[in-house]
């Protein structure tokens, strides 16, 4: 697989006269892609049915002459305002039933069928115009599907849509009532109309009425998603993509994905360090400049799977951003880190947001490859490092890693409706496991809930899937490797009730759940071996052998070395002990990495990443005695 870099790039920001001499250099810096388009409908339609559309003409003749392959957005993700005096009830409502209103972007609701025909149709002018122009070599649609907390909506077009979306689901409203259990409370429908929206109550909702609405709404991103790629498809045969945000679980990405050619996903990883870590701020200190050693390498990993194997990063950071609580500058050599740790998780390409940074509006203080005045801003040398030593990489692959971890928008929304324990997140005990791999230098692959088959991978881990999907407990029947599920892992019903039997219904391991405690921060319960559960606990009973214990004498996990049930949240030593156990006994290599090291394995390659401030002596990996890697480094050592 060739490898290749990119740039975001906006045209309509800049002086006609200013686009060849960009587009030569980003031709001069190794670049061979370019994203354009994805915010410019103002330009492409400044009043309805006014289209000016020679501009883009001329922007894509003048980047395509130059030898770069287009990207070209929808630009849906930004209506001009004159599409709401059209549709005055497009906005999107918030929880406190507050319109969401014109002045940045993504200021629409995805139920709004007559935004979504508006939308469908600037798709299809644009397919038409360019599906067969041989400079547009893929497709992006919209942009960032969910991002600031955009893909849930409780407008009055949501509250319709749910209605018809809940008779299609269940036929009669009986059938409704019995599903959610709505004999609790006095809370029966008598008829589809007369279910409102999960928001507004006196206490807390229905959870199986919230989390049914979480899917519908996860549903209206999947339907307006579609509704564009058949309008590109129709017209063009160039791979079609959307770019992801990092912990966005707002809509299912599987389901998204499954529409599109190629996954890509924006990553900020001093941004995301501030803005959408749980660390402490010591951790957020030593990483201020490096971001997250395992922030990254999990939406890598994720993404390739919501891919089917293809994914890019569609925009990667190159400085300071504007939008975190705080935007330190990267380290010095961090931009060819991060663009190197994505190739290692098999990316196609790395493309850099953005060309030129901006001297106006919301994203002035977000840095580019260029300073404001044209001149070169400091990533821009490092991302022509990369494009130096992409051929080194020709010819190595990513194939499937010994261990999966399976990953559950369900499990996000379930969770969020009925935590529990205020402390409860689903996201982060799927990334805490994830960390506790990374640290022991494994390999990951994100499998998703419905996978149905397991043979890739010698451990699996489950860790808090809301309920068992039936392809995924048979092939955990099958599966011939070391599986570890828990905790809270098969505590529902797909319909939001307690299982009968008892959960956790685990394949191979006779046990139940009896009753579970969440615990407070200052109440963790200390486990025989070392380390111990906290947030969450299950009490477990049954006839699987017991194989460590609270100190208080409880099953902490049951099963079989192969088949095992953890009955809580392990800390940071539980839970690398206990990895490494279930990882020695599926036969796996582990190591013992410092905090800012971390590996990835390709199949011909092992790719070492220092996250560190400080050297990293890496004699046990590479083989060679006193070899240091210096901080923000990356090296590519052959396996074997």
């Amino acid at each position: 697989m060739k490898r290749t870099l990119g740039v975001c790039y906006y045209p309509e920001h800049w002086p006609e006269d200013r686009w060849p001499l960009d587009a030569a250099q980003m031709v001069a810096a190794g670049l061979s892609w370019v994203r354009i388009g994805e915010f410019a409908w103002s330009r492409l339609e400044p009043a309805p049915g006014d289209l000016q559309f020679d501009w883009l003409d001329r922007a894509i003749d003048v980047l395509g002459t130059a030898g770069l392959k287009v990207i070209l957005g929808t630009p849906t993700a930004t209506p001009p305002r004159w599409m709401l005096e059209r549709h005055p009830d497009m906005l999107a409502w918030d929880g406190e039933g507050r319109p969401r209103d014109f002045g940045s972007r993504r200021h629409y609701c995805f139920s709004h069928l007559g935004y979504r025909a508006d939308a469908v149709r600037i798709t299809r002018i644009l397919a038409e115009r360019y599906g067969a122009n041989p400079h547009v070599a893929a497709w992006q649609t919209d942009n960032e599907y969910g991002c600031h907390d955009t893909s849930v909506s409780y407008s009055p077009a949501a509250r319709s849509g749910f209605q018809i979306w809940l008779a299609a689901r269940y036929g009669t409203v009986e059938a409704l009532n019995a599903a959610w259990g709505n004999i609790f409370w006095s809370m029966e429908y008598g008829s589809f109309d007369e279910v409102d929206l999960p928001n507004l109550t006196v206490t807390e909702p229905n959870p199986a009425h919230v989390l049914d609405f979480r899917r519908y709404t996860s549903d209206q991103v999947v339907a307006f998603n579609r509704a564009q790629v058949e309008e590109i498809r129709a017209q063009s045969a160039a791979p079609i993509i959307h770019n992801y945000m990092g912990r966005e679980t707002g809509f299912d990405h599987f389901d998204v994905g499954a529409d599109l050619d190629v996954a890509s996903w924006d990553s900020y990883p001093l941004g995301f360090l501030e803005d959408r870590s749980d660390m402490d701020d010591e951790w957020k200190r030593r990483f201020a400049r490096q971001g997250d050693p395992d922030f990254q390498a999990f939406h890598h990993d994720l993404y390739r799977a919501v891919g089917r194997g293809r994914w890019w990063v569609m925009e990667q950071q190159p400085g300071p951003v504007n939008w975190a609580p705080y935007n330190p500058a990267p380290l010095p050599g961090m931009i060819r880190l991060w663009s190197h740790e994505a190739f290692a998780h098999g990316a196609e390409s790395v493309v850099y947001f953005r060309w030129r940074q901006a001297p106006f509006a919301q994203e002035q203080m977000h840095a580019g490859l260029l300073r404001p005045d044209a001149e070169p801003a400091p990533a821009l040398g490092e991302a022509r490092q990369v494009a130096d030593e992409l051929s080194k990489l020709d010819g190595v692959e990513t194939g499937p890693s010994a261990v999966g971890l399976v990953f559950d928008y369900i499990s996000a929304w379930a969770w969020q409706a009925q935590p529990q324990g205020a402390a409860f997140d689903y996201f982060r005990l799927v990334f805490e496991t994830y960390r506790g791999l990374r640290r022991l230098g494994l390999s990951v692959d994100i499998l998703p809930p419905d996978t149905d088959d397991l043979s890739d991978h010698r451990l699996v881990l489950i860790p808090g899937l809301f309920a068992w999907p039936d392809a995924l407990r048979s092939a955990v029947e099958r599966f011939e490797g070391v599986c570890l599920a828990g905790p809270r892992t098969g505590s529902r019903t797909e319909n939001f009730r307690i299982p009968d039997p008892l959960p956790p219904q685990m394949p191979g391991v006779p046990c139940i759940v009896e009753r579970t405690e969440t615990l407070r921060p200052d109440m963790p319960e200390p486990l025989v071996e070392s380390g111990h559960l906290t947030v969450w606990r299950d009490c477990l009973s049954g006839a699987a052998p017991v194989i460590e214990r609270t100190r208080d004498g409880l099953p902490a996990r049951m099963g079989t070395a192969r088949r095992q049930f953890l009955a809580g949240w392990p800390d940071e030593e539980a839970m690398g002990r206990i990895l490494r156990d279930c990882a020695q006994e599926a036969g796996l290599e582990t190591l013992d990495l410092q905090d800012g090291l971390r590996v990835r394995d390709c199949d011909a390659m092992r790719v070492v990443f220092n996250y560190s401030t400080d050297p990293c002596d890496i004699s046990d990996l590479s083989g060679t005695s006193g070899d240091m890697l210096d901080p923000a480094d990356v090296r590519w050592l052959h396996r074997g």
